[in-house]
């Protein structure tokens, strides 16, 4: 974020954006069926359905049924996804950048300007930074702090595929001209921290000194 915040990422932002524009024509996955209606709405939706499946399994979990074991972990879950994601249009309506489609270097006709620059006037803010649809699949780095203590290897699978699908969904909306890959970044690190102090919040749990001694004599052994 600190990086992001001195060195100004416009020139790489721009530069990846041309290669997915044509003047005259404009962004070459901008009316794209398959990127439009299965990429962004379809895989936005199972993501929606996942967290709807993780609040009900969290509602059942606070009766006395057998997901009563799994109501911190739930917990968890669903806070970590509903922060990573609702974070979103707050601050797309904060902060006023303008989608690449929107400026004139892409055949729109607003003005860029750097992200902690003073908005150029103009009768329509815009609403692209971060990326919202990139948090539909970087919000899955929660399963990643879910599993890590006691499914590590499990826990570096879906460490992998959070990473991928937001990576695709990324890609995806940058040649749409929808955002920046800047944009997707702070998406990135935003949901990255969210999770990362959920984790510490509500799973964490310091190892026991008996604990440590077995695991330093396991690698010493192994």
């Amino acid at each position: 974020m600190v990086l992001l915040l001195l060195f100004d990422p416009s020139g790489l932002d721009f530069a990846i954006e041309h290669l997915f524009y044509q003047p005259g024509l404009g962004f070459i996955g901008k009316r794209h069926v398959w990127l439009e209606d299965i990429l962004h709405d379809r895989a936005k939706q199972l993501v929606i359905v996942f967290g709807v499946l993780a609040i009900i399994g969290l509602v059942i979990s606070l009766l006395p049924t057998r997901l009563r074991q799994w109501r911190r972990p739930l917990g968890f879950l669903v806070l970590a996804l509903g922060l990573s994601t609702s974070i979103v249009t707050p601050l797309k309506a904060l902060t006023g950048v303008h989608c690449p489609w929107s400026l004139s270097e892409f055949g729109g006709t607003e003005t860029f300007t750097p992200l902690l620059s003073e908005r150029a006037v103009t009768e329509k803010p815009g609403r692209c930074w971060p990326g919202g649809h990139a948090s539909s699949g970087f919000s899955l780095l929660a399963l990643f702090f879910l599993l890590r203590d006691k499914r590590p290897r499990r826990a570096r699978l879906a460490l992998v595929f959070a990473l991928g699908l937001g990576a695709v969904f990324s890609l995806g909306r940058m040649m749409q001209g929808a955002h920046f890959l800047s944009h997707n970044l702070w998406t990135l690190l935003f949901d990255w921290l969210i999770c990362l102090l959920c984790y510490r919040w509500i799973l964490y749990r310091a190892p026991l000194p008996q604990r440590v001694a077995k695991l330093q004599l396991e690698l010493l052994e192994g």
